[in-house]
This record gives structure tokens, sequence and C-alpha cells, in this order.
């Protein structure tokens, strides 16, 4: 059974930082991608950064570039999202989820919520002024 646990959100003050982490399991595919999403409240749900298996080869919303970096480490078959430069804006319950096929990734895949397949829970990140 494929399970995605992410964890590390929390309370922050706008310039802090925090580390989001997506333990991930039960996987067997050759080659996957992981996305991180968010929502706000009242908002759509929005993609954030996503990163490809097999080559770590990454893309992100313009709204984090630079602020935010998605990385993974197989050994321990987890993905995390480090965001710097926190703002107000980025509160929001983030998600990841999983596309069991990358074979389309793509410079559009972090916001296609339809690509993914597996979803967990999401950890609320609030940004205060």
């Amino acid at each position: 059974e494929v399970q995605l646990q992410a964890s590390g959100g929390g309370l922050v003050q706008a310039g802090g930082s925090l580390r989001l982490s997506c333990a991930t399991s039960g996987f067997i595919f050759d080659d996957y991608a992981i996305g991180w999403f968010r929502q706000a409240p009242g908002k759509e749900r929005e993609g954030v950064s996503c990163i490809k298996s097999s080559d770590g080869s990454t893309y992100s919303a313009d709204s984090v570039k630079g602020r935010f970096t998605i990385s993974g480490d197989n050994a321990k078959s987890t993905v995390y999202l480090q965001m710097n430069s926190l703002k107000p804006e980025d509160t929001a319950v983030y998600y990841c989820a999983a596309d069991r096929s990358a074979s389309s990734f793509s410079s559009s895949y972090y916001r296609d919520l339809k690509k993914y397949d597996y979803w967990g829970q999401g950890t609320l990140v609030t940004v205060s002024s």
C-alpha cells in the first residue's frame, strides 16, 4: 500500500524558515514524481514544487522560486521542501502527492493535480507578519 506522510509544519514569523518532510512507503515504481501542493483558506489547492525520482529534476512555481527548494533522499524514501524567507501569503495546508509514472515530467508538472495518484494528509504552515 502506497502511503505518504507529510510533517514539519508549524508557526513561524515572516522571514523565517521551515522544512517539510514527505515520508513515503510502499513504492514499487521505477520512476515516479513527488509534488508539494498547498491550500490556503478559501482558495483552491495550488502546486508548489515537484521532483522526479530517477534524476532529481525539479520544477517550482514562480511564487516560490529562490525561496523554496525541493529535494529527495532515496535512502530514506523521503522528499523535503525547504522553505526560506517565508511570507504571510505562504500560510496554507501543505500536501505531498505522488505520481506513479513520471514519463511526462515537464515544467507544468508541479501544478497539474490530476497527474498525481496518491495524496498524503496535510501539514499546516502558518506565517505570522
